[in-house]
């Protein structure tokens, strides 16, 4: 978390022409705070050249005599530049830097991610592909009739131009199909169901009944399958027909992948810490960094036990501090280090800055509170991490039969790292486990990235110690240090997506619609000011749905 910078003061050798130009330092480390919380992979551009990855590179921003200065810094490089002004243009944060000594501005570029393809560029290897797959479909289905191949954008039915999309057609039969090439994200290719699904969702409301749709089929680039592979076994085969397959544009060779051939989930367990030995050795850390906080606030910080080797601080969700604990150099004297700010802003604690961590803290407080100014950056920071925290504090708000004695983040960990998106494991009162995807902004692939934990959560609960069906009741879950003391059923988990009611994207009934009746989902929607109290204001179960499908009658 960057410091916040002062306001500007006169600065010689510089004009007044230029101050004028230039804007409050607060409103330039609100702009750098606020991209980078919502780009976490975002890199650092100097004349079209990446020079920084935020991935790994720390930043900080500074009041200097009234300036605003930021300091980057990675393994490979160092770069400190007062900032005069941030625009934000097409996606993209432009700082106007001064190099010190200098009075010549030049820009730094702050971009989502290292895709820089101009929108000429994009547009001509969509135009390319769209002619490739249109080659590809004829030859491989040369019995049916490729028609309306198209990418425009089409925001009220959330069609973007990434994706190709059109129709097979046979007298009165017909396939929707929707494609994506490889030079697109790996978000991009992984979203290819969710606006599948509402692709021929739209495809059978336009034919009005000329034409019957008989499924889907989802088309991806060659080794890109195994996200939609793991979902697609969960879908309603009464409702639809699903075929996956993968396309190398290079050699246009087409191949189908089996549903029920996914392998094994890719995904990996976290062992749970023994949480009171965690405490006890970190005693003196905590007590040096609960001493910072400002004593009448104090109840509201919590620590979370990352793993037996970290601990963090949070105020609503916002790690602000952590403790590690390691080995000095090339000894094994074991060591422990504390850091605060978060993310690429992240410093190691030292005598000489702890001062800047009380100013840290003493304004992480005063600005991020439920009362707090909405447009403020640190109060919109990771709205995510502040809702689940809510929830951890109080779960039942959800539901009653929710046990608030065993709730845990992320326990199983998704092998290709943080999706964005926050999951919470927890059990109902008669040992069902519930599995709780949040969201606290309108996201279109709520549904199915739920999905994607929940069957992940349900893998790891059926594993025995041999790798095979869970024996003698005790599953993997269990064996890893969760859910002391409870009598797991052997039910399949519970889903629940949260979100603030306005945020509830309205295709995610529709997709849920399309998942199989074996998925107990539950859509549940809060009140607003779910940052002073959890409420339900509304929720809908797929019971509720049960007279819009067939009942899905295959055996788990």
């Amino acid at each position: 978390m960057p410091f916040t910078c002062g306001r500007q003061d006169d600065a010689p050798g510089v004009s007044p022409a230029r101050k004028m130009e230039e804007q409050a330092p607060e409103t330039i480390a609100a702009a750098v705070e606020e991209y980078l919380a919502a780009h976490p992979r975002a890199v650092v551009l100097d004349e079209g050249r990446v020079i920084f990855d935020m991935r790994s590179a720390k930043y900080r921003l500074a009041s200097e005599h009234g300036r605003c200065t930021l300091h980057l810094w990675s393994e490979d490089a160092n770069l400190v530049r007062r900032v005069a002004a941030a625009t934000t243009r097409n996606g993209t944060l432009r700082l106007t830097t001064m190099r010190f000594g200098q009075t010549r501005p030049q820009t730094l570029e702050i971009v989502a991610d290292r895709d820089r393809r101009m929108p000429s560029a994009r547009e001509a290897t969509r135009t390319k592909y769209r002619r490739v797959l249109e080659r590809v479909l004829v030859r491989a289905f040369p019995e049916w009739k490729v028609e309306g191949l198209r990418a425009a954008m089409d925001l009220e039915k959330s069609f973007g131009p990434a994706y190709v999309r059109g129709t097979l057609v046979q007298g009165q039969r017909a396939w929707a199909v929707i494609a994506v090439n490889p030079e697109e994200t790996q978000a991009t290719v992984d979203g290819i169901l969710t606006v599948g699904i509402l692709w021929l969702e739209h495809c059978r409301a336009s034919s009005a009944g000329r034409r019957v749709f008989q499924g889907l089929r989802l088309i991806v680039p060659r080794g890109c399958a195994a996200p939609t592979l793991s979902r697609m076994p969960w879908l309603n085969e009464r409702a639809a027909q699903w075929e996956l397959w993968e396309l190398d544009p290079q050699t246009e060779d087409l191949e189908q992948r089996d549903a029920a051939d996914h392998g094994n989930v890719t995904t990996r367990l976290v062992h749970a810490p023994d949480r009171a030995a965690v405490r006890e050795r970190f005693a003196d850390a905590i007590g040096r960094v609960m001493a910072m906080v400002p004593e009448p606030v104090r109840g509201e910080v919590e620590q979370v036990i990352r793993s037996g080797a970290e601990m963090a601080f949070l105020l609503h969700g916002l790690e602000f501090a952590r403790v590690r604990s390691g080995y000095a150099g090339n000894s094994f004297n074991a060591q422990e280090e504390i850091t605060f700010g978060a993310g690429a802003s992240e410093t190691p604690l030292t005598a000489a800055n702890e001062d800047g961590l009380r100013e840290l803290v003493a304004r992480l407080f005063e600005r991020r509170h439920a009362g707090g100014d909405k447009r403020d950056a640190l109060y919109r920071m990771q709205p995510e991490r502040w809702l689940e925290s809510v929830l951890r504090k109080g779960v039942e708000a959800l539901d009653a039969h929710l046990n608030p004695a065993h709730v845990y983040t992320q326990v199983p960990a998704f092998a290709a790292g943080d999706r964005g998106m926050l999951d919470l494991l927890g059990v109902l009162r008669d040992g069902r486990l519930a599995v709780i995807e949040l969201k606290a902004d309108e996201d279109l692939h709520l549904a199915l990235q739920g999905l994607d934990y929940w069957v992940r959560v349900r893998w790891h609960h059926l594993q025995g110690e041999s790798g095979g069906l869970r024996t003698a009741g005790i599953g993997e879950l269990q064996r890893a240090g969760y859910f002391s003391g409870v009598v797991l059923s052997q039910e399949s988990p519970k889903l629940y997506l949260v979100a603030p009611a306005l945020r509830v994207h309205p295709a995610t009934e529709l997709v849920l619609r399309y998942l199989s009746a074996r998925v107990d989902w539950e859509l549940v929607a809060l009140d607003e000011r779910w940052r002073e109290k959890a409420k339900v204001v509304w929720r809908k179960r797929s019971a509720d749905l049960r007279s819009l499908w067939s009942a899905d009658s295959r055996s788990l």
